[in-house]
């Protein structure tokens, strides 16, 4: 999955306000950043970076009692079947679902509801 996708600004300013650096996540995990990156490229972990940025961000609706949660690597699978690169994962992940909605992927995600986000994933497509 490619890194380099352009955000929306706004979509930018929330991965900003809800993700953690691989600097930040490293020290929180006690591995170091080659793991975190080889764990990302694995499927293991949800990773985007701002364009222009060196910097990996982790979405912090993936991780629960300090671990990456169960479902996170099913994800990631889907989205890879589906031609989604890491970018596009987190604005399926992020945007309001349905007219007028307020919750999203990443809430059903939250809540546990992994069979939500699965299909969501599966109904979403690559950026055209």
């Amino acid at each position: 999955m490619s890194p380099d996708t352009t955000l929306e600004p706004a979509t930018a300013r929330r991965l900003r306000d809800e993700s953690l650096t691989d600097s930040w996540l490293s020290a929180r995990l006690g591995v170091d950043k080659g793991r975190l990156d080889a764990m990302r490229r694995n499927g293991e972990l949800i990773g985007v970076r701002l364009d222009g940025s060196t910097t990996w961000r982790y979405p912090a609706w993936q991780f629960a009692a300090g671990k990456p949660r169960a479902v996170v690597p099913a994800i990631v699978r889907e989205a890879r079947a589906r031609g989604l690169d890491e970018t596009r994962l987190y604005e399926v992940m992020t945007m309001r679902m349905g007219l007028g909605g307020t919750r999203r992927l990443a809430d059903l995600l939250v809540d546990g509801e992994d069979e939500a986000v699965l299909a969501g994933i599966r109904s979403s497509s690559p950026r055209q």
